[in-house]
């Protein structure tokens, strides 16, 4: 075919000509072929890979419909180059020009492909069961890898000492380091509760004087809406160092108190009430049954503690007052049916006789 072209060619009479047309015809082939591969080729190639069922195939390959189309309109210009009378220096300069363009190509597909909303970042979420929180994160620190590897790939290929590079990039990003360091701490914090998850987006959490709901989970900070719908951000390096307690996981809550009566109730009437106010908490349908407590403990200074310990069911705090508000009526109910009545702080004061008198005496002179 070549020979056929080459004796074609020179029938013609103009010089021009001769050497002109081999590469416009390689190089409107090359395009034409581009155009069909884009149009044709590549949905008959992902018909067929879609037909394994499953698609990672089909999105490897329209992460790469693109780059392919250009590294064929590329492969075209260059042959087409390549059939002209260069010169050596220039044929080095052309390969060059020509492997950098490749390395830019190849890069530019991995690119598409390791984006956060890729086949490969669903694929690492559901096998390493990562938070979706982190594949923006682990994409972008990708993607700047990808190009600063083709970068050094394109600076190898012209011949340029790259190590000099590499070691001021090792020593700036030293540098960095230790002037961001506290915004790292909150970077790998984040990273901690994320991956940890000692609480999700929504939680009812207590840290330190902090009381709220989780609002939103950045890496260098968390923010809480607190329950006088005050704004709290709080950074992640304070929370991965913190004890943090999570009340949205708890499966019940409790309620713990004492119950104070006067000291000259009798004991049936104690025991009774005990009696019925723990017959009541075991039948209350919003009672955990696990552990209900009811017992006279202390003998306090004006009253007589009776020591209420239970758990509601919910956890959720509207429900958990409305729960215990309906305890406590019913416990004033028992008490009035057993007319015992509560105590309150007070305190007696006895004076002997001789006391008195000497009082009065002092008076009187």
């Amino acid at each position: 075919m070549a020979d056929r072209i080459s004796q074609a060619l020179t029938m013609i009479d103009y010089p021009v000509l001769q050497w002109a047309a081999l590469p416009m015809a390689i190089f409107i082939i090359f395009w034409l072929f581009s155009i069909l591969f884009t149009q044709y080729i590549l949905p008959i190639i992902v018909k067929l890979t879609s037909q394994n069922g499953t698609d990672i195939d089909e999105k490897i390959l329209l992460a790469f419909a693109r780059p392919i189309r250009v590294l064929i309109f590329i492969l075209g210009i260059y042959l087409a180059l390549r059939c002209l009378p260069l010169s050596s220096s220039q044929d080095v300069f052309l390969s060059h020009c020509f492997r950098s363009v490749l390395i830019i190509i190849i890069a530019w597909g991995v690119y598409a492909l390791s984006g956060s909303d890729s086949v490969l970042s669903d694929e690492f979420k559901e096998k390493l069961k990562l938070d979706s929180i982190l594949i923006p994160f682990f994409s972008k620190i990708i993607r700047f890898l990808i190009w600063a590897m083709a970068i050094v790939l394109i600076a190898q290929e012209w011949n340029y000492n790259v190590s000099g590079f590499i070691a001021g990039l090792g020593l700036g990003g030293l540098a960095f380091a230790l002037a961001a360091k506290d915004a790292l701490a909150n970077i790998f914090g984040g990273i901690v509760i994320i991956m940890e998850k000692p609480f999700t987006i929504g939680d009812w959490v207590q840290i330190l004087d902090v009381e709220g709901i989780v609002e939103e989970i950045s890496f260098r900070s968390t923010r809480f809406r607190t329950f006088d719908q005050s704004v709290v951000t709080v950074p992640n390096s304070t929370l991965a160092s913190q004890a943090i307690t999570n009340c949205s996981r708890r499966g019940k809550r409790r309620v713990n108190f004492y119950l104070g009566i006067e000291y000259g109730t009798s004991h049936e009437k104690i025991e009774k009430c005990i009696q019925e106010i723990r017959d009541m908490l075991h039948k209350h349908p919003d009672i955990h049954m696990e552990t209900i407590l009811v017992y006279l403990e202390n003998f306090s200074e004006s009253s007589l503690d009776i020591l209420i310990y239970y758990f509601t069911n919910t956890t959720v705090w509207k429900e958990y007052l409305s729960a215990k508000e309906d305890i406590n009526i019913r416990i004033l109910a028992i008490l009035e049916n057993e007319n015992v009545s509560l105590a309150f702080p007070s305190r007696t004061i006895y004076i002997d006789n001789i006391s008195a008198d000497k009082i009065a005496n002092n008076s009187a002179s």
